[in-house]
Parts: structure tokens; C-alpha cells; sequence
């Protein structure tokens, strides 16, 4: 499955969440991104098998994204109803996704995560995304 040209829609609106986040919070940076998506997978992973996980603890940052990352993943899924700017709920006018596509989603980002984070430093892939995501 090649997730970029399959999921595009869901890979933005985790980056979206990302983005949002850091945008309240300019001090996180692309280590509290991967602790994020790690606790996120494995929280994913483990509902996929049928558990509910284990509690992991998670520092301010990090809990911020893990929140609205898990709340755009749930909204993906069809769990959640997103609410708008003027407090209304909007109810879900698309196809809900798979564990599995999730789950997919957060590797690939995570992998991106890594790999901007190489080469730009601690926030290379926050300064890369936000080129892409406002």
C-alpha cells in the first residue's frame, strides 16, 4: 500500500493537527512529535489486537499532540464528530478509514519526522511541514 498516494487526505489532517499544535506551542519540537505518534501507534496497534494498551506518560508537549493527533484519528475512523469554529458539530461527510490505514498514516509521519529531523535539526520536520500546512 503506498500509503502517500492512497491516504494524502488523512496524512494532512494529522500534519494539520501537528501544525496546529506547534503553532500554540513554538517550543515543541520534532522529539515530542515521535514520542506522540510512537504512544499513538501503539495505542492503535493494541485496539487493532483487541486491547485497550498500556498508560504511557507523556510530557506536555508531547501530550498536546498525542491529544489532537488521536482526535483526527478518531474523527478519520468515524469515532468523532469535529466541532467547528462557531461551536457547532460537524457531522462526518466522509469515508471512515481503517485501524490499519491509521496506523499506516502515523508510520509514514513518523518516518518523516525522523528523516527532517536528520537533516534540519530539532524542529527540521516542523519547519518543513509548515511550508505545507497552514
Amino acid at each position: 500500500m503506498d500509503v502517500e498516494e492512497q491516504y494524502l487526505d488523512v496524512l494532512q489532517n494529522i500534519e494539520f493537527a501537528i501544525v496546529k499544535v506547534h503553532s500554540e506551542q513554538p517550543a515543541l519540537v520534532d522529539f515530542d512529535v515521535e514520542t506522540a505518534l510512537n504512544a499513538l501507534i501503539n495505542y492503535y496497534q493494541a485496539q487493532s489486537g483487541g486491547s485497550s494498551g498500556r498508560p504511557i506518560r507523556l510530557n506536555e508537549r508531547s501530550q498536546a499532540v498525542y491529544e489532537a493527533v488521536k482526535m483526527m484519528c478518531e474523527w478519520r475512523l468515524g469515532n468523532e464528530t469535529l466541532i467547528s469554529a462557531d461551536k457547532h458539530q460537524r457531522p462526518l461527510s466522509l469515508v471512515p478509514v481503517s485501524l490499519d490505514v491509521i496506523i499506516a498514516c502515523l508510520k509514514r509521519i513518523r518516518k518523516s519526522v525522523q528523516r527532517w529531523n536528520r537533516e534540519g535539526g530539532r524542529q527540521g520536520y516542523l519547519t518543513f511541514i509548515a511550508r505545507f500546512i497552514r
